[in-house]
């Protein structure tokens, strides 16, 4: 089997971390592909929120959904900014939210200047730290190529470089050998609070010696 897409990576990821019943949070809905991905993983028993600034976009998630997933009132579309996903969603999903997925750049067939940037996507980064669990996955496509894009993929990049490795672990997925403005892929799993426990101790006992 060849290397994955970026894409398809990003739906690996966060397939192995959730399950029915589950709540997850598409940030960037668009035309609903993620957001199909992620009520079928979840079912009839699990939520998923969904985020986009664009009522077009919301449109043709909507139709995607009636159209290919029996019960599709499990999925709440809000026409909102991600960037205020903390307050959107009840309390009870921080700290029990199992992915957040992120599609970053323009919607697909919709005006290319409309764009995420880094002013709401950072907010809305921190955001999704705050509500996911433990073990949990924070997936970003990013897309430099784009105007904008490269400044965005630039502050996303450096953001996720600066998380503390004692609570999370970051990854990128990307092919060296293509145009240095090809779209790449960021995933932050947060971990275990017994690993920070433990790494906590053992840094304790090395200064100690």
């Amino acid at each position: 089997m060849g290397f994955l897409s970026i894409l398809s990576c990003a739906h690996k990821w966060v397939e192995e971390r959730v399950r029915p019943g589950d709540t997850v949070i598409d940030a960037t809905v668009g035309n609903g592909v993620d957001t199909l991905f992620l009520a079928r993983l979840v079912g009839p028993r699990g939520t998923v929120y969904g985020f986009d600034i664009q009522p077009q976009a919301l449109e043709a998630a909507q139709r995607r959904l009636r159209r290919d997933l029996p019960q599709p009132e499990a999925v709440k579309l809000l026409l909102q900014s991600h960037a205020g996903m903390a307050s959107a969603v009840p309390d009870s999903c921080r700290g029990y939210t199992a992915a957040v997925m992120f599609n970053l750049g323009y919607l697909p067939g919709a005006d290319p200047k409309v764009i995420t940037v880094p002013e709401s996507t950072l907010p809305a980064l921190e955001a999704a730290l705050q509500l996911l669990r433990e073990n949990g996955i924070v997936t970003i496509a990013l897309y430099p190529g784009h105007e904008g894009g490269s400044t965005e993929a630039s502050a996303v990049e450096a953001w996720a470089a600066s998380l503390p490795q004692e609570r999370y672990r970051v990854l990128s997925y990307r092919f060296l050998n293509h145009a240095a403005h090809s779209p790449f892929l960021l995933g932050i799993e947060k971990k275990k609070s017994r690993g920070v426990h433990h790494e906590a101790i053992s840094s304790s006992l090395s200064t100690s010696l």
